[in-house]
Protein backbone atom coordinates (compact mmCIF):
# COMPACT_ATOMS: atom_id res chain seq x y z
CA UNK A 1 0.00 0.00 0.00
CA UNK A 2 1.53 3.51 -0.97
CA UNK A 3 1.87 6.42 1.40
CA UNK A 4 2.09 4.39 4.62
CA UNK A 5 4.61 4.23 7.41
CA UNK A 6 6.14 0.72 8.60
CA UNK A 7 7.43 0.19 12.16
CA UNK A 8 9.32 -2.43 13.91
CA UNK A 9 7.44 -3.43 16.91
CA UNK A 10 7.90 -6.88 19.13
CA UNK A 11 10.16 -8.22 15.92
CA UNK A 12 7.09 -7.53 13.89
CA UNK A 13 6.47 -5.05 10.90
CA UNK A 14 2.89 -2.95 11.06
CA UNK A 15 1.92 -0.04 8.99
CA UNK A 16 0.09 2.69 10.00
CA UNK A 17 -2.30 3.67 7.28
CA UNK A 18 -3.49 7.40 6.31
CA UNK A 19 -7.37 5.81 6.81
CA UNK A 20 -6.81 5.97 10.43
CA UNK A 21 -5.80 1.91 11.00
CA UNK A 22 -2.77 -0.23 11.18
CA UNK A 23 -2.44 -3.39 9.45
CA UNK A 24 -0.27 -6.27 10.70
CA UNK A 25 0.62 -8.19 7.30
CA UNK A 26 1.71 -10.91 8.93
CA UNK A 27 -1.76 -11.98 10.62
CA UNK A 28 -3.95 -10.95 7.77
CA UNK A 29 -5.01 -8.40 10.88
CA UNK A 30 -6.07 -4.61 10.59
CA UNK A 31 -6.43 -2.39 13.90
CA UNK A 32 -9.12 0.24 14.55
CA UNK A 33 -10.37 2.57 17.25
CA UNK A 34 -13.06 4.79 18.28
CA UNK A 35 -15.51 4.10 15.04
CA UNK A 36 -17.85 5.86 17.80
CA UNK A 37 -20.75 5.20 15.37
CA UNK A 38 -24.39 6.46 16.00
CA UNK A 39 -22.61 9.61 17.88
CA UNK A 40 -24.88 11.96 14.92
CA UNK A 41 -27.92 9.95 16.04
CA UNK A 42 -27.07 10.88 19.43
CA UNK A 43 -27.14 14.18 18.76
CA UNK A 44 -30.41 14.18 17.04
CA UNK A 45 -32.19 12.45 19.49
CA UNK A 46 -30.54 15.30 21.92
CA UNK A 47 -32.02 18.03 19.64
CA UNK A 48 -29.23 18.98 17.82
CA UNK A 49 -29.67 18.81 14.23
CA UNK A 50 -26.38 17.00 13.29
CA UNK A 51 -26.69 15.13 9.27
CA UNK A 52 -25.81 11.48 9.49
CA UNK A 53 -22.99 11.57 6.63
CA UNK A 54 -19.72 10.80 8.92
CA UNK A 55 -20.57 6.61 9.95
CA UNK A 56 -21.61 5.79 6.15
CA UNK A 57 -17.77 7.91 5.14
CA UNK A 58 -16.43 6.05 7.99
CA UNK A 59 -17.65 2.31 6.45
CA UNK A 60 -16.82 2.97 3.42
CA UNK A 61 -13.69 3.72 4.70
CA UNK A 62 -13.50 0.77 6.14
CA UNK A 63 -14.26 -1.31 3.45
CA UNK A 64 -11.65 0.59 0.94
CA UNK A 65 -8.93 -1.02 4.01
CA UNK A 66 -10.24 -4.34 4.63
CA UNK A 67 -10.06 -5.03 0.55
CA UNK A 68 -6.99 -3.21 -0.10
CA UNK A 69 -5.13 -5.64 2.86
CA UNK A 70 -7.04 -8.39 2.56
CA UNK A 71 -7.08 -8.57 5.84
CA UNK A 72 -8.73 -11.79 7.65
CA UNK A 73 -9.47 -10.02 11.19
CA UNK A 74 -10.50 -7.03 12.45
CA UNK A 75 -9.69 -5.98 15.95
CA UNK A 76 -11.70 -2.56 17.18
CA UNK A 77 -9.68 -1.28 19.83
CA UNK A 78 -13.10 0.28 21.91
CA UNK A 79 -15.94 2.40 21.80
CA UNK A 80 -17.49 0.95 18.32
CA UNK A 81 -20.79 2.81 19.27
CA UNK A 82 -21.03 5.86 21.19
CA UNK A 83 -24.35 5.50 22.94
CA UNK A 84 -27.60 3.46 23.57
CA UNK A 85 -29.58 6.14 21.96
CA UNK A 86 -27.18 6.26 19.02
CA UNK A 87 -27.90 3.04 18.30
CA UNK A 88 -31.19 3.64 16.43
CA UNK A 89 -32.68 1.35 13.77
CA UNK A 90 -30.96 3.81 11.28
CA UNK A 91 -27.77 3.15 12.76
CA UNK A 92 -27.53 -0.88 13.09
CA UNK A 93 -29.47 -1.22 9.99
CA UNK A 94 -26.24 0.22 8.37
CA UNK A 95 -23.51 -1.47 10.39
CA UNK A 96 -25.47 -4.56 9.57
CA UNK A 97 -25.76 -4.09 5.83
CA UNK A 98 -21.65 -3.34 5.95
CA UNK A 99 -21.67 -6.49 7.53
CA UNK A 100 -23.37 -8.51 5.57
CA UNK A 101 -21.07 -7.33 3.01
CA UNK A 102 -18.17 -8.88 4.64
CA UNK A 103 -19.14 -12.16 5.94
CA UNK A 104 -15.45 -13.29 5.68
CA UNK A 105 -13.62 -10.93 8.13
CA UNK A 106 -13.62 -12.14 11.97
CA UNK A 107 -14.04 -8.61 14.27
CA UNK A 108 -13.32 -8.87 17.57
CA UNK A 109 -14.26 -5.66 20.15
CA UNK A 110 -12.50 -4.87 22.81
CA UNK A 111 -15.32 -2.95 24.59
CA UNK A 112 -14.39 0.97 25.58
CA UNK A 113 -15.92 3.37 28.13
CA UNK A 114 -19.02 4.11 25.58
CA UNK A 115 -19.60 0.47 24.64
CA UNK A 116 -20.41 -0.15 28.36
CA UNK A 117 -23.51 2.24 28.13
CA UNK A 118 -24.17 1.63 24.28
CA UNK A 119 -24.55 -1.92 24.53
CA UNK A 120 -22.13 -4.78 23.04
CA UNK A 121 -23.53 -5.49 19.57
CA UNK A 122 -21.74 -9.30 19.62
CA UNK A 123 -24.97 -10.89 19.41
CA UNK A 124 -26.55 -8.31 16.25
CA UNK A 125 -23.43 -8.07 14.56
CA UNK A 126 -22.07 -11.49 14.39
CA UNK A 127 -18.82 -10.22 16.31
CA UNK A 128 -17.21 -11.51 19.25
CA UNK A 129 -16.09 -9.37 22.48
CA UNK A 130 -12.84 -9.62 24.84
CA UNK A 131 -12.04 -7.85 27.96
CA UNK A 132 -8.73 -6.20 27.50
CA UNK A 133 -5.42 -6.76 27.62
CA UNK A 134 -6.72 -9.42 25.08
CA UNK A 135 -3.19 -11.14 23.93
CA UNK A 136 -2.75 -11.55 19.68
CA UNK A 137 0.77 -12.66 19.16
CA UNK A 138 3.21 -10.12 20.92
CA UNK A 139 0.52 -7.38 20.86
CA UNK A 140 -1.89 -6.61 24.01
CA UNK A 141 -5.04 -5.09 22.64
CA UNK A 142 -6.45 -2.58 24.68
CA UNK A 143 -8.97 0.21 24.67
CA UNK A 144 -7.25 2.34 27.51
CA UNK A 145 -3.22 3.08 26.77
CA UNK A 146 -1.05 1.47 29.15
CA UNK A 147 1.88 -0.87 30.39
CA UNK A 148 1.64 -4.41 29.69
CA UNK A 149 4.22 -6.76 30.45
CA UNK A 150 6.39 -8.70 27.15
CA UNK A 151 3.79 -7.02 25.03
CA UNK A 152 3.30 -4.16 23.16
CA UNK A 153 -0.37 -2.35 23.55
CA UNK A 154 -2.27 -1.49 21.08
CA UNK A 155 -4.87 0.94 21.95
CA UNK A 156 -7.36 3.61 21.78
CA UNK A 157 -9.82 5.86 24.04
CA UNK A 158 -7.38 9.11 23.55
CA UNK A 159 -8.37 10.27 20.04
CA UNK A 160 -4.63 11.44 20.06
CA UNK A 161 -4.21 14.66 17.05
CA UNK A 162 -1.50 17.49 17.26
CA UNK A 163 -2.53 21.19 16.66
CA UNK A 164 -0.94 22.98 13.75
CA UNK A 165 -0.79 26.60 13.24
CA UNK A 166 -4.27 26.04 11.25
CA UNK A 167 -5.91 23.14 12.07
CA UNK A 168 -5.72 19.83 14.38
CA UNK A 169 -4.85 16.75 12.59
CA UNK A 170 -5.11 13.30 13.95
CA UNK A 171 -2.13 11.38 14.68
CA UNK A 172 -0.77 7.89 15.97
CA UNK A 173 1.15 8.66 19.09
CA UNK A 174 4.33 6.05 20.02
CA UNK A 175 5.59 5.68 23.41
CA UNK A 176 7.41 2.85 24.90
CA UNK A 177 5.86 0.03 25.02
CA UNK A 178 2.39 1.40 23.78
CA UNK A 179 1.17 2.51 20.20
CA UNK A 180 -2.27 4.71 20.24
CA UNK A 181 -4.43 5.09 17.25
CA UNK A 182 -6.02 8.14 16.39
CA UNK A 183 -10.28 7.58 16.27
CA UNK A 184 -11.53 6.05 13.46
CA UNK A 185 -14.40 8.11 13.45
CA UNK A 186 -14.46 11.24 11.36
CA UNK A 187 -17.00 12.31 13.69
CA UNK A 188 -14.62 12.71 16.58
CA UNK A 189 -12.81 15.37 18.75
CA UNK A 190 -8.90 15.39 19.64
CA UNK A 191 -6.77 14.55 22.79
CA UNK A 192 -3.87 17.14 22.52
CA UNK A 193 -0.39 15.39 22.22
CA UNK A 194 3.27 16.70 22.25
CA UNK A 195 6.13 15.38 21.56
CA UNK A 196 8.76 13.98 24.18
CA UNK A 197 11.67 12.39 24.41
CA UNK A 198 10.52 8.54 24.34
CA UNK A 199 7.51 9.61 22.02
CA UNK A 200 7.01 9.74 18.07
CA UNK A 201 4.01 11.02 16.71
CA UNK A 202 2.81 10.11 12.97
CA UNK A 203 0.16 12.75 11.91
CA UNK A 204 -2.26 11.93 9.58
CA UNK A 205 -1.98 13.97 6.62
CA UNK A 206 -5.06 13.76 3.95
CA UNK A 207 -3.57 10.49 2.46
CA UNK A 208 0.03 10.29 3.90
CA UNK A 209 1.14 9.62 7.29
CA UNK A 210 4.42 12.44 8.13
CA UNK A 211 6.30 11.38 11.14
CA UNK A 212 6.64 14.89 13.17
CA UNK A 213 10.19 15.79 13.78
Amino acid sequence: MNHTVSLQLAGEIVHLLPERAVWWPHRDTVFIADPHFGKAATFRHSGIPVPELAHHADLQRLSNVLHATRATLLVILGDFLHSRLGADAATKAALQAWRNAWPRVHITLIPGNHDRGAGLPGEWLALECHEEPYSIGPFAACHYPQTVPDAIVLAGHLHPGVRMESCSAPCFHLTTGCLTLPAFGSFTGFGIVRPGAATRIFIVDGEEIVELP
